[in-house]
């Protein structure tokens, strides 16, 4: 019943900036600055990701470059303390990567992030090789739908099957992707359904009903 939920390949980045093990560490940071990012996938062969390095992890050597004490080290983790001393992206990199497959669903992108703590996921192909990144903001693209295409996907895949007409008139509007069901029902106890299904339509911000039960039906 339900419309096909997007999926990252609908959102994702497609011209990405990457480099390999042996990348320099001015080298990584100058492309982050070009290309205006906080992270790159790391590739070996024809494009296997093999890891990501962050800005946090070429933070450690701007941090730990003042030669500190032995007891300042001692209270830091000894990655931290390695990845000051790294020069190249092989060293500095999180390994094994996080990522994603093209397929994936943007709920199920959402939630890997969350997880992981990471603004931007890899993504990758049918057999494991480098096909995008995804990033935060562009799974909030999904709430830049036309309003009236939200609407448009309520009525035809939730209101007409819940609430068909005659027994039940149902009106469906949408601004700012907050929708609001008007109207009368043959059956309020299918309100919570309503409200739970209509929630998951992508770009829909809230839903609020005002549907009273139709008393020829009582």
């Amino acid at each position: 019943m339900h419309g096909t939920p997007h999926i990252v390949s609908d959102v994702m980045t497609r011209t990405v900036a990457a480099v390999g093990r042996r990348a320099p560490f001015k080298e990584i940071v100058q492309l982050m600055q070009d290309w205006q990012i906080s992270a790159l996938p790391v590739i070996e062969g024809e494009g296997r990701v093999v890891g990501v390095v962050s800005e946090a992890d070429l933070l450690p050597k701007e941090e730990l470059r003042d030669d500190p004490d032995a007891g300042c080290l001692e209270l830091r983790q000894s990655v931290d303390v390695a990845k000051a001393a790294a020069l190249t992206a092989g060293d500095l990199m999180s390994s094994p990567a996080v990522t994603v497959p093209a397929a994936t669903t943007l709920a199920d992108a959402a939630r890997i992030m969350a997880r992981e703590r990471v603004k931007r996921l890899p993504v990758v192909d049918e057999v494991g090789l480098l096909a995008g990144v995804v990033s935060r903001a562009d799974l909030l693209k999904v709430f830049l739908r036309d309003d009236e295409e939200i609407a448009e996907e309520v009525r035809r895949e939730i209101a007409s099957y819940l609430f068909p007409p005659p027994s039940s008139t149902v009106r469906v509007e949408v601004h700012d992707g907050v929708v609001t069901l008007t109207g009368r029902v043959r059956d309020t106890a299918l309100v919570p359904v309503a409200a739970r299904l209509v929630r998951s339509v992508e770009g829909v911000v809230d839903v609020t009903f005002d549907l009273a039960q139709d008393s020829r039906t009582q």
